[in-house]
């Protein structure tokens, strides 16, 4: 308790910390756009994400997956009319850890003592083969363990692309692919989120050294730029639920909140408050027991009863009274 310990060094502040950051996403989410902007703003000590200060770096950006075509491709997109920084090395190959690859960045961050950051896009091409008879989360442990021990020895941050299951989860954290171990080992995990066709996206953060919070962003393609967006994430993720909700609608008439939520694999409570509101925006028109139609479909009949589902307690009939059932 008497010892003083420095302040952890920040790569972005509030988002990136020293040590191993995992960050996450379906496939062409954005995430290689997402820490190509972090690197080239790092190394050139631009504002990242278009506004949080950084302390300018070294940046090792490993882009395992690319070309150098594309990587350059890329890049020109990114700088526009600007150079590259000078304080960025890129390479399209690393041995995997276990065959030297950590030695690998270990001598180039011995080499360059004030570096600020490493991407390493992806982790998979990296992470090697899990031993023969070791348990899943075992391997998924040892391996973020490895990269981890270089990570804190130079007090730098790594920043680890991953991918995500395929099946949706209400926790951020259980769509990471793998086992837990992951996720365990990590010091922060980050997952990007964007509907397909959708500018805007959710970063959703927690970690050890960073608070647990969602970062509303935006996408611009023109210019291959992810930006921090004003204002709170959930109101860009009900705009987005909108979206989604009304082409599912517009094409199957009459569902109620839960044949939505499982249809489109957004959590049944999200959907519940988002159809409300776009009945009281005019979006959609409830009917009674539960179910909802477009408003103003040409078909839709208004507060006819025909457009109503069919239901065993309230069967459809053209205003006589019913049949006494004596």
């Amino acid at each position: 308790m008497n010892m003083t310990f420095p302040e952890p060094r920040w790569a972005v502040p509030g988002l990136v910390c020293e040590g191993v950051t995992l960050l996450a996403g379906p496939p062409k989410v954005g995430k290689s756009w997402l820490s190509l902007n972090l690197a080239l703003d790092i190394a050139a000590g631009r504002p990242a994400l278009g506004s949080i200060e950084v302390e300018p770096g070294p940046v090792l950006y490993l882009a395992l997956e690319d070309t150098p075509r594309r990587l350059q491709s890329r890049m020109r997109t990114v700088l526009a009319d600007r150079p590259a920084p000078e304080g960025l090395t890129l390479s399209i190959a690393c041995e995997p850890m276990p065959a030297g690859g950590d030695e690998q960045i270990d001598a180039w961050l011995t080499a360059n003592p004030g570096a600020r950051l490493v991407v390493i896009d992806v982790f998979a091409k990296v992470r090697g083969s899990a031993p023969a008879g070791v348990a899943a989360y075992d391997a998924d442990y040892s391996a973020m363990g490895r990269i981890k021990r270089v990570a804190d020895r130079h007090g730098v941050a790594i920043l680890l692309i991953h991918h995500v299951r395929k099946a949706a989860a209400e926790d951020f954290l259980a769509t990471v692919s793998g086992t837990n171990g992951l996720a365990g080992a990590a010091d922060a995990v980050l997952v990007l989120e964007r509907a397909r066709a959708q500018a805007d996206g959710v970063l959703h953060v927690t970690g050890r050294d960073v608070d647990e919070t969602d970062y509303p962003l935006a996408f611009h393609a023109e210019r291959g730029a992810w930006e921090v967006l004003d204002g709170r994430a959930s109101d860009y993720l009900l705009r987005d639920t909108r979206s989604q909700v009304i082409r599912y609608v517009r094409d199957y008439p009459g569902q109620k909140p839960k044949q939505i939520a499982e249809a489109l694999q957004i959590e049944a409570g999200t959907v519940r408050q988002t159809v409300r509101r776009m009945v009281d925006d005019g979006q959609l028109r409830a009917a009674p027991g539960g179910y909802y139609f477009p408003a103003g479909d040409s078909g839709d009949g208004g507060d006819d009863p025909a457009d109503e589902p069919l239901s065993l307690l309230s069967p459809r009939h053209s205003g006589e009274p019913l049949p006494d059932p004596g």
